[in-house]
């Protein structure tokens, strides 16, 4: 049976620092210096990030507004639109070998969505794929129409966006977790979706305790991807996963 090790990360990660963990775990999964699986769970410090696909008219707020929110811009190699990270945020980045799972990259996405619908099951909250857009919804999924929308009854919980090379998966997935991210999504349009409106999981009356909802994940992906999922000791925020022949522990760069 494959397995995938979380590595949960303590305190605030600034999005770049991050970025440069995942590139470099990536690279040395594609150079075989890295034979596990693994799955980073952190939290950021405030940033609007523009993947592949990114409107720059997407940006609503000016660079001066930003500027005086502390909150960067950064451009990225991922899929899909603009959207925000920041503190309330759960992000997860799977470093994966698809060579070893499917190599199909639709796949891999509906098995995060699933993962993460599973695990806000567990935490006391309904979830759904919305049709034609990536991610996890809640709301009133009996409102979608025959086109798959329904503005306003459904409210976007969890983001979507990833990259691979060589079947090697990095970037991944934000879930809100508490209300701390709401007031920043004002500064774009999320996702590149109109009127998009967005949920976490304190809004919605759910466990939104930040353990509970690591181990909920961990138990979704569990589920989704058929796996074994062991969770390591946490890593500090100042430090980051050091490489070995076969697995990620904690060390100081």
């Amino acid at each position: 049976m494959n397995s995938i090790q979380l590595v949960p990360v303590d305190g605030r990660v600034p999005y770049v620092a991050g970025l440069k963990w995942q590139r470099e775990l990536a690279r040395a999964r594609i150079a075989g210096d890295l034979v596990e699986d693994f799955v980073l769970l952190l939290e950021h410090e405030p940033v609007v990030t523009l993947g592949r696909g990114a409107r720059d008219s997407n940006v609503v707020a000016s660079p001066e507004l930003l500027a005086r929110t502390d909150v960067e811009t950064v451009e990225v190699e991922r899929g899909g639109d603009v959207t925000y990270h920041g503190p309330g945020q759960l992000v997860g980045y799977p470093i994966l070998d698809l060579n070893r799972w499917r190599r199909d990259l639709h796949w891999y996405l509906r098995q995060l969505e699933q993962a993460l619908i599973d695990a806000l099951r567990e935490l006391g909250l309904a979830s759904f794929r919305y049709p034609n857009f990536t991610g996890v919804w809640v709301g009133d999924e009996s409102a979608l129409d025959a086109t798959g929308r329904a503005a306003g009854q459904v409210r976007k919980i969890a983001s979507l966006g990833v990259h691979v090379s060589r079947w090697i998966t990095w970037h991944g997935f934000a879930l809100n977790v508490t209300d701390e991210p709401l007031r920043n999504f004002d500064l774009i349009v999320p996702c590149g979706i109109d009127e998009v409106r967005m949920a976490t999981l304190q809004s919605e009356g759910a466990i939104f305790d930040w353990k509970a909802v690591s181990r909920a994940i961990g138990r979704g992906m569990a589920g989704a991807f058929d796996c074994e999922v062991r969770t390591a000791p946490p890593v500090l925020a100042g430090d980051r996963p050091a490489l070995d022949s076969t697995h990620a522990t904690a060390g100081r760069p």
